[in-house]
């Protein structure tokens, strides 16, 4: 706890965000999120599920990524069932996890038609309470407890589940509106009471079935830091997510630096926003999904301005119709497309015009044998993608080849 409580961003791109129905990442993808989630001073990625075997090896190459500092200040945290097996079944894989979060449903409706009889009330506590306790005899440093649909879970209950939570050694409570039922005065009301309680950072995880996901979260995090805690909003890039999706990263942050009555809550100072055109950008290629043109901040139409009166109005003085500048989220630039003569690499390509697209983007290789090896890797990059790469991930690949290498890597 400090002085003053913080909000902070924990993005689960790679883990809620690519549980959307019908669409997915690669590996390769993933990391690039989680590189740029860095970059954006991001205070934690949940980066995957460390007891699906498909993940083991992009997690462990991820995890060597932030050992080297590739991936520094940011945490990297796994999503595990809290059961004591998940745990030690995570740790056989995935050896170098230092931080996690537990999930077990904790409402009566999921206690009674979700588990069935295999488990009740007590046995839920139990089982998370044994999960923390393995949890932290293995390491991991920072734990964090999820109660999967908190909205509809009975108060009382839910701070007997958080308490027994701390108990056992857990450092946050994820409050999860897994339904997104819940609305900004239930947020506040629910999660004030249990942050008074508890005392632990609140976690607050919002879905948007209802189109609240946004409101809710900031209404969550406020709620905490006015019982004296620590926030983190669980978000999500471009809004991704099961169902109706998540709370988009950049719509939440600049809810809380912009939102009327948010200026005495304080953000994570390391948030740098000029990363947010990149990084949905890339998320919007990587997803094949397009960002809508009213999307906050990032929208085509976001900083457009049509009808007389507000065209007037904006070109007097910016202020009238904007709250903030399209630079901070590092708009602005020209997207210049080439419409000439274009060598591209692809699984198939060859050593000269792979060659002369690194030269483009000032790439050097110190001999034939150097590029030799980087091309295969980019050759193996395209099909892991199935679509063409883009200059980072070019970049990523000719800085990281052994780490590139175990990315595209798996084992059945």
């Amino acid at each position: 706890m400090t002085d003053k409580p913080k909000i902070y961003i924990i993005d689960v791109t790679n883990r809620d965000g690519v549980q959307t129905s019908r669409i997915c990442l690669s590996k390769l993808q993933k990391t690039m999120l989680n590189l740029y989630l860095n970059e954006m001073g991001v205070s934690q990625s949940e980066f995957g599920f460390p007891v699906t075997r498909h993940e083991t090896n992009y997690l462990n190459a991820n995890l060597e990524l932030a050992k080297i500092g590739a991936l520094f200040p940011i945490k990297l945290s796994g999503w595990l069932r809290a059961t004591k097996e998940d745990v030690d079944t995570a740790f056989k894989f995935v050896e170098g996890l230092k931080y996690v979060n537990l999930s077990i449903s904790t409402s009566d409706q999921m206690i009674t038609h979700k588990f069935k009889g295999k488990l009740d009330h007590q046995s839920v506590i139990k089982e998370m309470m044994e999960a923390v306790r393995e949890a932290a005899k293995l390491g991991v440093e920072l734990i964090g407890v999820n109660a999967e649909d908190a909205s509809r879970t009975r108060l009382e209950y839910l701070i007997e589940f958080a308490m027994s939570a701390k108990e056992a050694g857990a450092h946050r409570i994820r409050y999860c509106d897994t339904l997104g039922c819940d609305t900004p005065f239930t947020m506040y009301e629910r999660i004030k009471l249990l942050a008074e309680a508890v005392k632990l950072p609140i976690e607050v995880h919002c879905h948007n079935d209802l189109g609240l996901v946004v409101a809710n979260s900031i209404a969550g995090a406020r709620a905490a830091n006015d019982a004296g805690c620590d926030a983190y909003i669980n978000t999500c890039v471009n809004g991704m997510g099961e169902r109706a999706g998540n709370a988009d990263l950049i719509s939440v942050i600049l809810a809380i630096k912009y939102g009327n009555a948010m200026q005495e809550y304080q953000l994570d100072e390391r948030i740098r926003l000029k990363v947010a055109w990149r990084i949905c950008k890339y998320a919007s290629y990587a997803f094949g999904v397009p960002i809508p043109i009213n999307q906050p901040g990032i929208g085509a139409n976001a900083f457009a301005h049509e009808s007389g009166i507000h065209a007037d109005g904006a070109l007097k003085d910016r202020r009238n119709y904007e709250l903030y500048d399209f630079e901070e989220l590092g708009r602005g630039e020209p997207e210049i497309i080439e419409t000439g003569r274009q060598i591209t690499t692809g699984e198939y390509s060859g050593i000269k015009g792979f060659r002369n697209v690194y030269d483009k983007i000032e790439v050097a290789f110190k001999d034939n044998a150097e590029a030799a090896e980087v091309l295969e890797l980019v050759r193996y990059a395209n099909v892991h993608n199935q679509k063409p790469l883009v200059e980072d991930e070019l970049k990523f690949i000719a800085k990281y080849p052994d780490i590139a290498r175990k990315i595209f890597t798996m084992s059945p």
